[in-house]
């Protein structure tokens, strides 16, 4: 494999890092709720600062984290001329459902676009202990709970790698697959150097690096699991470490993993520093926002110990997975500051492997 250092030719991040090899597992959000809305292009970030709905929107999210330890995902999805409807708005709102779980519970509004930030805003304050404020919008919710959704990431505004290499990705799904799931250009959820990249709901499957011949795969759930494997970001139902050792365990699994119950926990990490002696006092404390701000901190151990718990939908199989995660070389890869088609400022990232897998 040629590394980035002999590809002069490179100008994006996605290339660099998909020629060097480096894995996007571990790199998918985790998160309790999704909310997407429909918004007309372009998403300029200075319009989006600016629109008293999405900053709104962004406060109201802080409040979330900070009082409730919540963890929701905004995603803007682009109005589509056979999806769509004039002088309306659509949202969509996904839920965590329990602890153990294998998809996120869908509810979808359709609504005239004058009250859609009254919706938001009253799903937003629903979240804070007061369920019955969507009772409100009760005739305005469509059941499309048997539909599946992908997001394809086209933001060039954040990045043009989003947008050069996503936008075949969703030509190509919009035409070839639309019968089987809806597919929405979105905005940018983190990334961008796994361009094209795109989630499927309501499973919150992240993915990168999505090739072409990928897609059967992605799409009908049938065939060779491993074809999947280097693009799987991670699933938004586990965190860092346990997204890797999840991603192990649906490789030997096979396709019913997805229809398991999952639930996953951070034992153990290999720290130095202070991190070796802050984080095993304040890993067992149960404050939503600490365990947050403490995985982020942590994000980078050499090793972790995680457990998978799962159960069948019926209920005849159940168990538990313990893992060992190991750092292994890491690779050159682009940094997080330029963008693509500007001076690319390289770096390290950290790669693991699963080196130990049990199940009981």
């Amino acid at each position: 494999m040629q590394t980035y250092e002999a590809l002069s030719e490179c100008r994006f991040c996605s290339e660099v890092s998909k020629n060097n090899g480096e894995d996007p597992i571990g790199t998918a959000g985790t998160f309790d709720y999704w909310l997407l809305i429909e918004m007309r292009q372009p998403w300029v970030e200075e319009t989006l600062s600016k629109d008293p709905q999405i900053v709104m929107l962004r406060e109201l999210l802080k409040q979330l984290f900070i009082r409730h330890g919540t963890l929701l995902r905004p995603v803007l999805i682009a109005p589509d001329r056979e999806y769509s409807q004039r002088e309306s708005t659509r949202v969509i709102y996904y839920r965590r459902p329990h602890r153990q779980f294998s998809t996120f519970t869908k509810q979808e509004y359709i609504v005239p676009k004058g009250d859609f930030p009254t919706l938001v805003e009253a799903i937003l304050i629903s979240l804070m202990k007061k369920p019955n404020c969507l009772d409100q919008f009760a005739a305005n919710q469509v059941d499309t709970s048997h539909l599946r959704e992908i997001l394809v990431c086209t933001h060039g505004n954040v990045d043009v790698a989003c947008a050069k290499f996503g936008q075949p990705i969703y030509r190509k799904l919009r035409q070839e697959y639309n019968n089987q799931v809806r597919v929405w250009r979105c905005s940018h959820f983190g990334g961008h150097k796994f361009a094209p990249t795109l989630i499927h709901l309501p499973d919150g499957r992240h993915w990168g690096h999505v090739e072409p011949e990928m897609l059967d795969l992605l799409v009908d759930h049938a065939g060779d699991v491993e074809g999947l494997r280097s693009h799987y970001r991670g699933w938004a139902g586990l965190t860092k470490f346990e997204q890797i050792a999840e991603r192990e365990i649906w490789m030997r699994e096979g396709w019913k993993w997805l229809d398991y119950q999952k639930s996953g926990r951070t034992l153990r990490k290999g720290l130095t520093g202070i991190r070796r002696f802050v984080y095993p006092l304040l890993n067992w404390i149960p404050i939503r926002q600490l365990q947050v701000l403490l995985d982020f901190w942590t994000s980078k151990a050499n090793w972790a110990e995680v457990e998978i718990k799962f159960t069948s939908a019926d209920q005849t199989a159940s168990g538990t997975y313990w893992a060992r995660v190991d750092g292994i070389k890491p690779v050159t890869t682009a940094g997080k500051s330029p963008k693509s088609g500007e001076a690319i400022k390289l770096t390290t990232s950290p790669q693991y492997r699963v080196s130990r897998l049990v199940k009981q």
